[in-house]
């Protein structure tokens, strides 16, 4: 009996524990969340709502004719960002030409570079490209070729000019007039893809601006690696806005390559009129304006044959692949060629076939290439003859 009583207290001595337990812990937590709920609430605000301490901004009203003005494009990668060469030249390069020029007599001067800068077929290069030209050609991206007519305005202070190529709707560059020419901007210089490894675009800095004669801007100072067959291209920003074009390159590895930039290019294009004509300052040198010479009365002047034009270009035709499988002869053929007065051939007539349909086919595609000198109309027989090996 006396062993029961003992083991009813100790239970009942566990039980009384355990509630005085539980008790106290709900005491405490009533405790804690009573001092939770002393103290201040914090202030929260949401997102787009006027903070308490500034009033709600009231917006104006806006008059039915006025809009708000667009921020500018931006003409600057951000800082730390890498111009992206690749994208940049596969954007610009369809506007960039090469540009052979050739002198009266038809010897080859020079090539050189330049760019379109509006879609009926004017582009800008350097003086030192055009000079002494009397005829040229300009080289598209994609192969295409065209005659280039003549000078429509050029500066040898500048190492400027601005000429016409004989085409319309061609791609073409837009000159940066928001953009920062800042020293330290990064830009690159775009050549053309037809001059090979010489034309592969290059990554350079603004690092001076230099003072000009005339005072119509600052020439900008740029350090890249570039090769001097791309004097006259275009340099970009890194949206593709051209802020100037090479006009001098630093031959011995000292100083800086000169860049004319696109504000004074801007006001160089500005100042030519609509309805100006393009020629060519050789060719009016060169063909003075004839003086009348007395003749003996009763003797007839000797008629004297008028020259024919120089031909300036003349591919020749490739050999078809497919013309292989069908003999291995030779092939002969002539050909009338009919030139407008701007040197190109308007038309290709065939006089006597070649007895092939692909040798007359790819004859009349190289011919319709063919340049000549401009000033008249006129029409010439050509001979061809292929020879398989």
């Amino acid at each position: 009996m006396i062993g029961y009583r003992a083991k009813a207290q100790r239970y009942l001595r566990r039980r009384q524990m355990k509630y005085f337990r539980l008790a106290c812990g709900c005491l405490f937590c009533v405790a804690v969340f009573a001092m939770t709920a002393c103290k201040p609430k914090p202030r929260y605000q949401m997102v787009g709502e006027p903070s308490p301490e500034q009033p709600p901004a009231t917006s104006s009203p806006t008059s039915p004719g006025q809009l708000p003005t667009p921020s500018p494009l931006p003409s600057q990668p951000s800082e730390g960002q890498a111009l992206s060469l690749a994208t940049l030249a596969s954007s610009v390069r369809p506007a960039i030409i090469l540009v052979t020029v050739f002198d009266a007599s038809g010897k080859l001067l020079r090539t050189g570079t330049g760019f379109f800068v509006a879609d009926d077929g004017k582009f800008v290069t350097n003086w030192r490209t055009a000079e002494g030209g009397a005829y040229a050609v300009a080289k598209m991206g994609d192969g295409a070729i065209c005659n280039v007519t003549g000078i429509l305005a050029s500066s040898t202070t500048l190492d400027l000019a601005v000429l016409k190529a004989d085409v319309k709707g061609v791609p073409f560059l837009a000159l940066n007039k928001i953009g920062k020419t800042d020293v330290g901007t990064r830009v690159a210089v775009i050549g053309s893809a037809l001059a090979g490894s010489e034309g592969t675009p290059v990554e350079g800095t603004i690092y001076a601006k230099l003072k000009q004669a005339d005072r119509r801007g600052d020439r900008l100072g740029i350090v890249a690696p570039i090769p001097a067959s791309v004097i006259g291209s275009p340099v970009v920003d890194g949206s593709g806005w051209v802020i100037g074009i090479v006009i001098a390159r630093n031959e011995k590895g000292e100083g800086l390559d000169l860049v004319q930039p696109s504000s004074v290019v801007q006001s160089f294009l500005a100042q030519i009129a609509p309805e100006a004509a393009a020629h060519w300052l050789a060719m009016v040198e060169a063909r003075p304006s004839p003086r009348a010479t007395p003749k003996p009365p009763g003797v007839a002047a000797p008629q004297q044959p008028a020259r024919q034009p120089r031909l300036v270009y003349k591919p020749r035709p490739n050999y078809p692949f497919e013309a292989h499988f069908h003999d291995n002869a030779a092939h002969a053929g002539r050909f009338r060629l009919t030139f407008d007065a701007n040197g190109n051939v308007k038309e290709v007539q065939t006089v006597q076939s070649t007895g092939n349909d692909l040798l007359d086919r790819a004859s009349a595609g190289a011919l319709h290439r063919w340049k000549s000198e401009p000033g008249r109309e006129w029409s010439t027989t050509v001979p061809i003859t292929f020879e398989a090996r």
